[in-house]
């Protein structure tokens, strides 16, 4: 048979195309799609202009927060009907179906909803990233950025026993959502000062912890001017535009941060962190419904990519239907 797949053809346009449907080998597992997700990470290729030779982009790029039912499988550890989050290995996941090995797949719990349950993808690897952490208790943390990873920042953190949780972003709308969900204090930079406004809140000394969700160079070196001495900087957020960038690298050897990269993907500890994110859906202790504030089809990726990478629309998680 023939399955549709979505490929960038050109910048920030998306086409469809007719492809044979994958078939799977020995401990694969067959997914039909029924949910995808955009990441902000996959606006690394969504939004940049490549060489003219790079098009069209390989097929079902870019998307790797994919929900669906099992069809086939030639794994004992999944049966025909399991509901899963799948972990495209190409992250090639605008598709309508995707063959993958079993250790790349998730089980889902019946009786919830599908587009919910994809958030435990992205806020997985958020609770992997706070448990490297270590305890937050008595802690007063920035989280700069209230993307849909900050928020959920915010909100383990908050959970976790700091006492000042301060979130920023630029987006007035992101900072009423953080609020809800466990920021103790909201700074928007283009209103307030953020370095007085986080001396003012935390007594002159700085933040005891600054997470970085944006991936941008004015976050990153904005860490240094409000972190305290030998406070912890985690650097979550995953470079936009430019991989590379300056560094003040004097502002911040002033104050002696330990500097730690948290990343659940690139060290493959993603099944681990999705499925405890999915333990605590399923015992109604996390609710992620404030994150999906958009359901398109799957027809309409042009138009779900175009309002997630242009925040329109006061959108948070885009997902799309299969």
């Amino acid at each position: 048979g023939c399955m549709k797949i979505a490929r960038i053809t050109s910048p920030q346009q998306f086409e469809f195309v007719d492809v044979p449907d994958p078939e799977i080998s020995e401990g694969e597992v067959l997914v039909k799609m029924e949910r995808l997700s955009i990441c902000g990470s996959d606006l690394r290729i969504f939004d940049r202009t490549f060489e003219e030779e790079m098009y069209p982009i390989e097929h079902g790029k870019p998307c790797h927060e994919c929900a669906g039912v099992v069809v086939e499988t030639k794994s004992s550890e999944y049966n025909v009907g399991d509901k899963v989050i799948v972990f495209p290995d190409g992250g090639n996941g605008l598709a309508e179906y995707l063959a993958e090995p079993a250790e790349r797949l998730v089980r889902l719990p019946d009786g919830k909803d599908m587009s919910t349950l994809l958030m435990c993808q992205p806020v997985g690897t958020v609770m992997h990233s706070c448990k490297l952490t270590g305890s937050v208790i008595g802690k007063k943390i920035v989280v700069l950025g209230q993307g849909p990873i900050g928020l959920s920042f915010s909100n383990f953190l908050a959970q976790g026993g700091a006492t000042k949780v301060i979130g920023v972003d630029l987006l007035d709308y992101r900072l009423d959502v953080a609020k809800n969900n466990g920021a103790t204090h909201v700074i928007n930079p283009n209103r307030d000062n953020l370095e007085e406004a986080v001396a003012e809140l935390t007594n002159g000394e700085g933040a005891d912890i600054v997470v970085e969700a944006v991936g941008r160079p004015e976050t990153l070196n904005g860490i240094w001017k409000i972190i305290k001495k030998q406070g912890k900087a985690i650097l979550f957020g995953l470079s936009h535009d430019e991989d590379v960038f300056e560094f003040n690298f004097d502002e911040m050897t002033s104050k002696l941060p330990i500097i730690e990269v948290h990343n659940s993907a690139r060290t493959w500890d993603m099944p681990q962190a999705v499925n405890e994110c999915i333990e605590l859906v399923e015992q109604d202790r996390l609710d992620l419904s404030y994150l999906v504030t958009h359901n398109m089809k799957f027809e309409e990726v042009q138009k779900a990519y175009e309002t997630y990478s242009s925040k329109l629309d006061n959108s948070l998680k885009i997902t799309m239907e299969l």
